[in-house]
């Protein structure tokens, strides 16, 4: 397996345990649907929220941080995703768009969390 895609599976799980110590219960992983790829579903803490996870797992940010690589192609595809998600389990709660952006290396684990995302960026 390449290097970066070890780093990026790497990422998902790291990302999942950090949503599970934050009260989140994680509904999907990998969730397919057409050309889109949501690497996490989840439900807040409360239950009032479904939040839909984008990991960007970077081993640095030399050529940019890791949430300023998703592009609007890509939101255009997890919404997508999301929706069809959403109707095929019959869920009607709000619904967020997040990005866990990390940077891993040798020298550090860092962790950043960005609710609401795509209306950030």
């Amino acid at each position: 397996m390449a290097q970066h895609n070890e780093l990026g599976e790497w990422g998902e799980q790291f990302a999942a345990e950090y949503l599970l110590k934050k009260g989140y219960k994680i509904l999907e992983r990998n969730y397919y649907y057409d050309r889109a790829e949501v690497d996490i579903i989840a439900k807040t803490k409360a239950g009032d929220c479904i939040v839909c996870v984008e990991v960007k797992t970077r081993n640095s940010d030399f050529f940019g941080d890791p949430q300023s690589f998703v592009s609007q192609g890509k939101i255009k595809l997890l919404v997508k995703a999301m929706d069809a998600y959403l109707i095929d389990n019959d869920i009607s709660l709000e619904t967020r768009f997040d990005i866990i952006a990390i940077i891993k290396n040798k020298f550090k684990e860092d962790l950043t969390h960005y609710e609401d995302a795509f209306y950030h960026f």
